[in-house]
């Protein structure tokens, strides 16, 4: 890689990362690398990515040091700005991160040497009845938890040919988009289309609709199947329905996912990687579908996929076959 600018995504609040962060600086300092900052929280706000990757210079490379949180916060400006990245972990989980803190040093020098492989990752966008907003004193929601909000997605441009319906919004979600109640008192309705047809209407907390990378995240924990970031297609999975039919979807990647308020329904929040990006009334919709522009994630050696989630998720075999194996005391 002809790495020239290095962007840098820090956990604020770990100080194994500050600690990380100072490895990966004085590394770029001594490599003749420019490191910048991205993604930092001010007073000023949270930019958008294609924002935040041009104050940075377009970094070829996006460095994220913390777990999947910080690496979802770092992929989103790496996607929008044509980079790559690598994710450092300091985190419980860290399905997303490759690297250990103490191996960022080697795994900068590999990826300045061309030791290195891309995983191709598939991402979501979207287009929407209109453009989406937060509006006004959803903010106090916001306060306990989580850093400042996102700004709205911007309207991208529509190109010749362009399928889309409704407004392109520049949305590029590694994980997943996330449609759910924003009351207590109030379900979210909707009707779930695919590929214009409508297949199933619900009642639920939320509907999660995720990648592969994404399958082992919220869709996961709401029971969805776990699915091999090899794959390329999308995961539908309803959050405690209100019906008999609470099974998760898997479709093609070339298929679309809409999603469309119902009149009965209480607001709905969409969330992108977690984010909030938006409030829907009654009568908006929001069609998701493979985004043509994926992430592109730095492998330094081969991934044991399966061995991750057994080990990340705490797996073990059940004590009934570890005594039919013969192995038990």
């Amino acid at each position: 890689m002809q790495l020239r600018t290095l962007g840098l995504v820090v956990h604020g609040g770990k100080s194994r990362a500050a600690e990380a962060a100072e490895v990966a600086r004085a590394w770029a300092a001594r490599c003749g690398v420019t490191c910048a900052e991205i993604d930092v929280w001010s007073g000023d706000g949270r930019l958008s990515a294609a924002e935040e990757a041009a104050r940075a210079g377009h970094p070829e490379l996006v460095v994220t040091i913390g777990g999947d949180g910080t690496f979802l916060r770092g992929a989103r400006i790496a996607v929008a700005g044509g980079a790559a990245v690598l994710g450092v972990d300091v985190g419980r989980v860290g399905f997303l991160t490759v690297v250990e803190a103490d191996g960022l040093t080697d795994a900068l020098d590999a990826v300045l040497a061309d030791r290195y492989e891309i995983d191709e990752r598939l991402t979501l966008t979207m287009c929407a009845s209109r453009p989406l907003a937060i509006p006004p004193g959803i903010e106090a929601l916001l306060r306990y938890g989580r850093g400042p909000a996102l700004p709205a997605p911007q309207v991208r441009p529509r190109v010749h040919g362009d399928p889309d319906a409704g407004v392109p919004l520049e949305i590029h979600a590694l994980n997943d988009v996330v449609f759910e109640k924003l009351a207590r008192d109030r379900q979210a309705s909707v009707a779930i289309f695919v590929d214009g047809r409508r297949f199933v209407s619900y009642s639920a907390d939320a509907v999660i609709v995720s990648t592969p990378t994404g399958s082992t995240a919220y869709s996961f924990a709401a029971g969805g199947p776990v699915l091999s970031p090899a794959l390329a297609g999308l995961v539908l999975t309803p959050v405690a329905p209100h019906m008999s039919f609470n099974r998760s979807l898997v479709l093609a990647r070339e298929q679309r996912v809409a999603v469309q308020v119902l009149e009965r329904s209480g607001q709905v929040a969409v969330s992108v990687d977690g984010a909030l990006r938006g409030v829907l009334d009654p009568g908006d919709w929001v069609s998701v579908h493979a985004d043509p522009v994926g992430a592109r994630l730095v492998r330094l050696d081969e991934i044991d996929f399966l061995g991750r989630v057994r080990t990340k998720l705490g797996l073990a075999d059940a004590a009934a076959a570890v005594a039919d194996s013969g192995d038990a005391g």
